[in-house]
């Protein structure tokens, strides 16, 4: 009978070539070195932009200080408001930052008007190059009974809070899809899912907000772009403190922690939201309101 060929002798195409797991993990390891190399922006904060709309008062003026205490160029704009007087708070802000050591560009445009966010980004690009946070803030109230509310109501609420947004993410994709680096942080608020009485246009829009909030994660991640939003409960700014004391007192009582959101505690998440830390997260609603959702009574 026939003696057995032994197995080294057999002709195997393959023979003398690593097993097939191990290619694999070779071709992984090849992959992952080669995404550890694509970096598109350096680490940190320092030396980059951030653009912040509605920057001269509260949540956005906050925001503004601490991306400069973090070593940032501070780009943001504003609009004078009926019987507020932004211009001068702007102003505040700015010689704020500069004293802070932070660069600093600061001027008006109405957020509902792409044409001007063109322009105001074009001015920011010229002076600082280029734009790495953006961080659509500006926002309006009309309170009053949906049945009561002007059509020219709506549509102010609306432009602003929304539409003002979609402006701003629309003339700064490019840039960020070119450079390969982006963070995007909508100010929403804890109303988009929990409205109270009277702010169907401010909820409408908040909500609205939110799902673009998470399209446009869709659209920019493959461009290593993350896009998310902060919901604030009841922050102490200039606009709550006008409301009659009983109802301030009826805020911080409906949070699990007894007080109102002071505009730093909102900052900071919008910063974190921001840093290299925030990598992989996206199209993420960040609820920042002492558990006022947890229904606590």
């Amino acid at each position: 009978p026939s003696r057995p060929v032994p197995w080294r002798s057999m002709p195997f195409s393959d023979y003398g070539k690593p097993p097939s797991w191990q290619s694999a993990s070779r071709a992984r390891a090849a992959v992952m070195a080669e995404t550890k190399t694509q970096a598109a922006s350096q680490p940190g904060f320092r030396g980059k932009t951030v653009m912040i709309t509605g920057g001269a008062t509260g949540v956005g003026r906050a925001a503004a200080l601490e991306f400069g205490r973090l070593g940032c160029n501070v780009a943001f704009c504003f609009v004078n408001l009926p019987g507020r007087a932004i211009r001068e708070t702007a102003l505040l802000t700015e010689t704020t930052l500069t004293a802070m050591g932070a660069k600093v560009f600061a001027d008006s445009c109405d957020v509902r008007d792409r044409a001007q966010v063109s322009r105001f980004v074009d001015a920011v690009r010229e002076r600082f190059e280029s734009i790495h946070f953006l961080i659509n803030n500006a926002g309006i109230a009309n309170d009053g009974a949906l049945w009561r509310l002007s059509e020219g109501d709506w549509r102010d609420v609306i432009e602003t809070n929304l539409v003002g947004a979609h402006n701003c993410l629309a003339v700064t994709a490019p840039l960020f899809r070119a450079q390969r680096f982006g963070k995007v942080v909508n100010v929403s608020s804890h109303q988009a899912s929990r409205p109270g009485f009277g702010v169907t246009s401010y909820a409408a829009s908040k909500a609205g907000l939110e799902g673009l909030t998470r399209a446009a994660a869709v659209e920019l991640g493959p461009s290593n772009v993350n896009v998310n939003a902060v919901a604030p409960g009841f922050v102490r700014t200039e606009r709550l403190l006008e409301l009659p004391p009983e109802v301030i007192e009826r805020a911080k009582s409906s949070t699990v922690m007894g007080r109102l959101a002071e505009p730093e505690d909102i900052a900071h998440v919008i910063t974190f939201l921001c840093s290299d830390e925030a990598r992989h997260v996206t199209g993420q609603v960040i609820v920042v309101d002492g558990g006022l959702s947890l229904e606590y009574r």
